[in-house]
């Protein structure tokens, strides 16, 4: 059996052996896995930070979007009717070692948060040697996108959906006799899902783009479906936004922009695969 060798293609000198391939991503996953480690040690000592500053400040009326939409609120509804979190509910741990394991499995998902740039990096340096010229750029623009869309679909779902579901939970209520009182571990769970939510939601744009390069999905078929797409849009926006047609808008805009970014990023990559079998079916008819 033949192995990639460093420099990359397959070559009967220089070659790996099976045992020096597993050693190599032995110590690829080493050092992924301490990179979490220092991470994770790391966000343990800034709690402060990472549950004030960013985990819990959602709730809280001094938060950037809560004040933003106050304001406007303020400005042209002369009304508190969009104050989000006006009122900030207090979080419970039920469980004598509810809030130090809360501590910890944060601090480790923020390791593994901080560090993924690098575990890709170093599963990245591992299978490079493997791939052809054009197969790395391939790979490379892929995840240098996925990355990024993901990122803006987190920050959009932490910025603007985070505060709205989190102001409309936290104060529904079935009766005046029936009291919130809300699990940290719920709160986060909430706020976890929200984001990762949204991230992936992002990733619209490259998943057309796969889907249109293997052939399953055409920009006519995207736009045959746009009306009913609409439809699962609002659906969605409904789903995790508060019951006011205010939120539900201001949720499902970003997401019909994305299903247009789809249809324009298919139509491009349809064009250059008909571009490309035409060349093709040109090169056999002169041959």
């Amino acid at each position: 059996m033949a192995f990639w060798n460093k420099k990359g293609g397959k070559n009967k000198e220089g070659e790996m052996s099976f045992l020096q391939h597993l050693e190599e991503l032995r110590w690829h996953l080493i050092r992924s896995f301490l990179s979490i480690c220092i991470l994770s040690i790391v966000a343990f000592f800034f709690k402060n930070f990472i549950f004030d500053t960013i985990i819990l400040a959602p709730k809280n009326p001094d938060f950037l979007t809560n004040r933003f939409l106050c304001n406007l609120g303020h400005k042209y509804l002369h009304s508190d009717v969009i104050c989000l979190n006006s009122k900030p509910f207090q979080l419970i741990s039920i469980q004598m070692s509810g809030q130090i394991t809360t501590h910890i499995t944060v601090a480790l998902v923020t390791g593994l948060i901080l560090s993924a740039p690098y575990i890709l990096y170093e599963f990245w340096k591992f299978f490079a040697p493997a791939l052809y010229p054009n197969e790395k750029k391939y790979v490379q623009g892929a995840v240098l996108w996925s990355t990024f869309l993901f990122l803006v679909g987190v920050v959009f779902g932490y910025y603007l959906i985070v505060p709205l579901s989190v102001h409309f939970l936290g104060s529904y209520e079935v009766s005046s006799q029936v009291i919130n009182q809300i699990n940290i571990r719920s709160y986060i769970g909430t706020l976890t899902s929200i984001v990762l939510a949204t991230g992936l939601i992002f990733e619209l744009p490259l998943i057309t783009f796969v889907l249109t390069k293997i052939g399953i999905i055409t920009p006519q078929f995207l736009i045959r479906y746009r009306r009913h797409s609409i439809v699962v849009i609002f659906i969605i926006a409904a789903v995790i936004t508060p019951p006011d047609v205010f939120s539900q808008t201001l949720v499902a805009i970003p997401l019909l922009m994305l299903f247009e970014i789809g249809i324009l990023v298919s139509k491009i990559v349809y064009r250059e695969k008909q571009k490309k079998h035409e060349r093709f079916m040109t090169g056999e008819s002169q041959a």
